[in-house]
């Protein structure tokens, strides 16, 4: 007889894990996190409480799988846009707009998601919880770099993806608050953000800007350390 690990893991179980989470989110987009309870996702779901907390310890196990599911089903998409351009700005343009695109139907959760910045909450996007999506989510900046042809300083390389994840958060901080029609502020910030940023970033390996980017890395590393 198979244990519990194989039955959660096996097809039938895989189902209906996904089908709980299907219905978790349903109820966070449509009632809030905090008003969603685990026996209302369960009846959602169609399975009995207890099954809800056998693949799901509470509402934040729900959501580390959520952002598991965005960073696996983001990637292809991600993949694709870096295949298109050596561009430096097209290529973070590309996974900003993959990234917007993708959790635009789930902004009302973001929100909420929002209020948790403190590192030692588990949803944190600066959490140990969040430690692999996030560091995945870096790699992803790091391979937009390096695919690009711009010249990287080589002291930049290493820090360069986390400090434009930062920018990707910040923006989408911005972005789940701005109630202008279509989101459009928020697309005007980009435009004009990220054309900076690229110009910044090929600038950077001028010798006259090595005592100043001397200094930008040496407070990132005070502030990672």
């Amino acid at each position: 007889m198979p244990d519990r690990a194989e039955l959660k893991s096996g097809s039938k179980g895989e189902e209906t894990r996904q089908r709980i989470l299907n219905a978790a989110l349903a109820l966070f987009h449509e009632r809030g996190l905090e008003n969603a309870t685990m026996r209302e996702i369960a009846e959602k779901a169609g399975v009995a409480t207890g099954a809800a907390y056998y693949y799901f310890s509470s509402k934040d196990a729900i959501v580390l799988a959520f952002y598991e599911r965005a960073a696996q089903e983001t990637a292809l998409q991600i993949d694709q846009v870096l295949e298109k351009t050596t561009d430096l700005r097209k290529r973070i343009a590309g996974v900003l707009e993959v990234k917007l695109g993708y959790f635009a139907p789930s902004r009302r959760l973001l929100t909420a998601l929002a209020a948790h910045v403190d590192p030692a909450h588990p949803l944190s996007p600066f959490s140990e919880a969040t430690r692999d999506i996030r560091e995945e989510d870096i790699e992803r900046f790091r391979r937009a770099v390096s695919g690009s042809r711009t010249r990287i300083p080589k002291d930049l390389e290493g820090p360069l993806p986390r400090l434009l994840w930062m920018y990707q958060m910040a923006l989408i901080l911005y972005w789940i608050h701005d109630r202008s029609p279509g989101q459009q502020k928020t697309a005007e910030l980009i435009d004009g953000t990220l054309r900076l940023v690229a110009r910044l970033i090929q600038l950077s390996s001028l010798p006259l800007l090595r005592p100043f980017r001397r200094q930008v890395l040496d407070l990132c590393r005070a502030a990672w350390e």
